[in-house]
C-alpha cells in the first residue's frame, strides 16, 4: 500500500542515479499507524483510515476519545482515509516509506499558503492598466461587465482571499526514500509551507510509457 502522511520539510537539490540535477521537496513521511479498515462487505467500500503523529489525550475532543477507544488504539493527532486495496493490511500495521520505490509516481495533497485578501493583479494574473501618464487605472479591474446585461455574470474575477486551499500536485516522481531516516524526496513542488501536513497516494494519472 503506496499511502502516506507526513510533513513538509522544504526543497532542495539532489544528483540522481543517472547523473541528473533536479530539485526535489523533502517530506518527514511517516510511521503512520493502520486505524482502521473499511471493507466492501460491512461498508460498501474498500478502504484504510491511516494515524500520524502521537495525540495527547487532553488535546482529543469527547467524540475522539470514543473512537480510539472503540478501536482499543493509541490517539492519533492527524488521521486520513485512503481508498486502496486492502490486501493483508490488517488494523494495528505499521506504513513507512519502504512501501515506495525510486521511480514511482504519486500525489501529494496539502494546503497551500495563505496570502490573505488580495487584489485581482496578484489573485488572478491581470495584466492591470497602462503605467503611462494619463492611465486612470494601474492595479484595478476595468471593465464589470457589458452595458446590455446591466449586471455582472456570476463567477467574474474579482479581489478577495487567496491561498489556503486544498491543492494537489500529481504526477510526481519519487527519487529517494530513506526508511532509516522516514524521509521521502519527491521530484518538483508540494503545496503548503514549511512543516505542513501533506499527504501522499498512488498517482491517478500517471503516465505509462
Amino acid at each position: 500500500m503506496k499511502n502516506i502522511i507526513g510533513r513538509k520539510l522544504g526543497m532542495t537539490n539532489v544528483f540522481t542515479e543517472d547523473g541528473r540535477y533536479v530539485p526535489v521537496t523533502v517530506i518527514a513521511a511517516g510511521p503512520c499507524s493502520v486505524i482502521e479498515r473499511k471493507a466492501q462487505e460491512k461498508d460498501g467500500y474498500e478502504a484504510v483510515v491511516l494515524g500520524f503523529e502521537d495525540a495527547k489525550h487532553k488535546q482529543l475532543t469527547k467524540p475522539m476519545r470514543g473512537r480510539f477507544e472503540k478501536l482499543n488504539t493509541a490517539p492519533k493527532a492527524v488521521l486520513r482515509e485512503f481508498r486502496t486495496d486492502l490486501g493483508d493490511v490488517k488494523a494495528g500495521d505499521t506504513i513507512t516509506v519502504d512501501a515506495f520505490a525510486v521511480g514511482d509516481k504519486v500525489d501529494v495533497i496539502g494546503t497551500s499558503k495563505g496570502r490573505g485578501f488580495a487584489g485581482i493583479i496578484k489573485r488572478w494574473n491581470g495584466s492591470g492598466g497602462g503605467a503611462s501618464h494619463g492611465s486612470m487605472i494601474h492595479r484595478q479591474p476595468a471593465s464589470n461587465g457589458d452595458t446590455n446585461a446591466a449586471k455582472t455574470v456570476k463567477g467574474a474575477r474579482r479581489p478577495g482571499h487567496l491561498g489556503h486551499e486544498r491543492v494537489t500536485s500529481l504526477n510526481l516522481e519519487v527519487v529517494s526514500a530513506d526508511a532509516e531516516r522516514n524521509l521521502l524526496l519527491v521530484r518538483g513542488a508540494v503545496p503548503g509551507a514549511r512543516n505542513t501536513i501533506v499527504f501522499v497516494r498512488p498517482s491517478v494519472k500517471a503516465k505509462t510509457k
